[in-house]
């Protein structure tokens, strides 16, 4: 509900209209009626076929939402390919065609009819597109990518009447191949993701990864079902709604939603699922007892975000999956200064609300009063999607944002730990810098940031980072273990220790900690299966090692540290002729790749582990 009692939603939004519907009808009037009636009746069959709801209908065009942007497409594509078989036999001049524009937007709901933004720029992007054709925003766009046989052309920023900012547009090719500008636009894009992976799994000793690492061009693999309850409550956190009214704040919600997760997560008595779990929901109608079960939890903390001039409003709501029954709910309004006291105030809530028993600790840490300037804090937020992007250029346009929040809160932990990492990052993404003197740098702001708070721990995760790849392998374990006993359910950082005991020689305890890594995010990202590899490739298990290293290759054909993985494996199996093709893959997408640069990138703790995985590099056939 919005401050003024109106009803608002997030919706994904169809608007349809008639191509030259008055030059038709000028030509036979009740001809075109008739075939526009039956066109009508075709889209709303299709609309409710999906789920869909026709919000009315306004002479020649349709107005429709849908709970998400993939049933909102499949309805579109369906409404063109039916109606363009219905047109194939009449004459150009005289068929009557659709466009049809999509968006995601946040609507006002009233008297059954929506409102807003969100409408209007589905309207606009209605008229961009061609007769029988189908355009929508770049937000509809991030989720149907890659789900359905057909192709995307991007059509640039464009200015739409009454919307002040211009909207990312794409076509929609209906053939399934997209055109030229479109294909080798996606192959940048994808090398761009391809350079960043690899180069960010160098960064953490070849293994380790960064908190909001998600990137990769194939299909996630399907989640685990029927997980079973852990013995203690267990919570995941949905991404919280952006009640804004304004796209641009959604990396505030999102911020805002990590943080409530991280607060979460320090609690020992609870079991708390990873970010890149729960966040895999964001944007999709949801059954939240199937979401309980996929993801092993009994609760599901959902709600929304509107920030407002100097204020913030929070409503949330916990729900337990098994009876569908809400445990507890509350709207919090708070100036934005009290941003991190309205956190803890949501936390304190929640393990009230479970009756979860604190530790002395734990107890502390949720009634200390932290100080943040809460521009440093929006200046953070800010910095942390550049980052995920992943390229020498967003590393350094992160740094930026990270340095003003230090400016701005000089006592800023996280904010100076962040710059840290961008250094770290410069090394690991091929920047064009001296190496022992950036990491110096990222060690520098990293431990700077330890002495101010010692109590965040993803200031020991990013610790643990530059201390593997500066060869510091034991320090880096002890980082890395430090990390999560800040935070028992810190995912991501039972993966960066697994990569560091792994480095360090420690295999079999690494497997043990990614295996704990994969409970928690059990919408795995792809480079847990890496760890898994590494790991059983380290203990001689060959054919176990292949396995993993052969799934991260089907998920992400162009992850190198797979191909150098199943090379090696291959090779230790006796399959030769699997170990030259993996070979010549990883020379395809590094051609200057030598065991020398490898030793340097890729370092290990024990000689007989060098050893080991050079020597099937090597009985691959890659060069010296």
């Amino acid at each position: 509900m919005a401050e003024s009692g109106v009803n608002r939603k997030l919706t994904a939004i169809l608007y349809a209209d008639v191509v030259d519907y008055s030059r038709l009808t000028g030509i036979d009037e009740e001809g075109t009626h008739r075939t526009l009636s039956a066109y009508l009746d075709v889209i709303t069959k299709a609309v409710e076929g999906e789920g869909g709801t026709v919000v009315h209908f306004a002479g020649d065009a349709v107005l429709a939402d849908f709970p998400s942007v993939v049933v909102a497409m499949s309805c579109a594509l369906a409404v063109q390919r039916d109606l363009g078989a219905r047109n194939a036999e009449i004459p150009d001049d005289e068929k009557l065609q659709f466009r049809i524009g999509i968006n995601l937007g946040d609507v006002i709901v009233d008297r059954n009819d929506i409102y807003g933004d969100g409408v209007n720029i589905a309207a606009r992007l209605e008229s961009l597109a061609d007769p029988g054709g189908i355009c929508i925003s770049d937000r509809v766009f991030q989720d149907v990518e890659g789900k359905f046989n057909c192709g995307f052309e991007f059509l640039g920023q464009q200015q739409v009447k009454n919307i002040e900012r211009p909207v990312p547009t794409y076509r929609v090719v209906l053939d399934g191949q997209s055109s030229t500008r479109a294909k080798s636009g996606s192959k940048r894009r994808r090398k761009a993701a391809v350079t960043a992976i690899v180069a960010v799994t160098a960064i953490l000793g070849g293994l380790g990864v960064w908190q909001t690492l998600q990137m990769e061009p194939a299909q996630p693999e399907p989640k685990q079902t029927g997980l079973a309850l852990p013995d203690k409550p267990s919570i995941a956190v949905m991404a919280f709604n952006n009640l804004s009214g304004d796209p641009e704040q959604e990396y505030f919600s999102d911020g805002m939603t990590e943080d409530i997760i991280t607060d979460l997560s320090k609690v020992s008595g609870l079991f708390v699922i990873a970010r890149n779990s729960s966040f895999a929901y964001k944007g999709r109608a949801v059954n939240l007892s199937d979401v309980g079960r996929e993801l092993g939890v009994r609760y599901i903390l959902e709600g929304s975000v509107r920030k407002a001039g100097g204020r913030i409003r929070i409503n949330a709501q916990l729900i337990d999956t098994t009876t569908g029954g809400h445990v507890w709910a509350e709207r919090f309004d708070r100036e934005v200064a009290d941003i991190f006291t309205l956190q803890d105030e949501v936390t304190r809530k929640i393990v009230s609300a479970l009756a979860v028993k604190l530790k002395p600790e734990e107890q502390k840490r949720l009634t200390r009063k932290i100080v943040i300037d809460p521009a440093a804090y929006d200046l953070f937020l800010r910095g942390l999607e550049p980052l995920r992007r992943f390229t020498p250029e967003t590393n350094v346009e992160a740094r930026d944002f990270f340095h003003q929040a230090m400016i701005t809160d000089p006592r800023y932990a996280r904010a100076i730990s962040a710059i840290g990492l961008t250094y770290a990052m410069d090394v690991f993404l091929g920047a064009d810098v001296d190496t022992t003197e950036t990491l110096q740098k990222a060690e520098r702001f990293v431990t700077a940031a330890v002495k101010l708070d010692d109590t965040i721990p993803q200031v020991f995760f990013a610790l643990g980072g530059v201390y593997t790849r500066q060869k510091r392998f034991d320090d880096a374990v002890a980082a890395s273990r430090r990390a999560i006993e800040l935070d028992t359910n810190y995912a991501d950082g039972y993966a960066q220790l697994a990569g560091t005991l792994i480095q360090a020689g420690q295999p079999e305890e690494g497997l043990e900690a990614v295996r704990k890594a994969i409970r928690l995010n059990p919408d795995l990202p792809f480079f847990y299966l890496d760890l898994v590899g590494r790991a059983n490739f380290m203990l001689g298990r060959y054919d176990d090692a292949a396995k993993a290293y052969a799934k991260v290759v089907e998920r992400n054909p162009a992850f190198l540290s797979a191909h150098r993985g199943l090379a090696a494996s291959y090779a230790y199996l006796g399959k030769m002729d699997e170990a030259e093709w993996q070979a010549n893959e990883v020379l395809a997408l590094q051609p200057d790749f030598s065991l020398e640069k490898e030793l340097l990138s890729n370092p290990f703790k024990r000689p007989e582990d060098t050893k080991r995985y050079i020597e099937g590099l090597r009985r691959a056939g890659l060069p010296e």
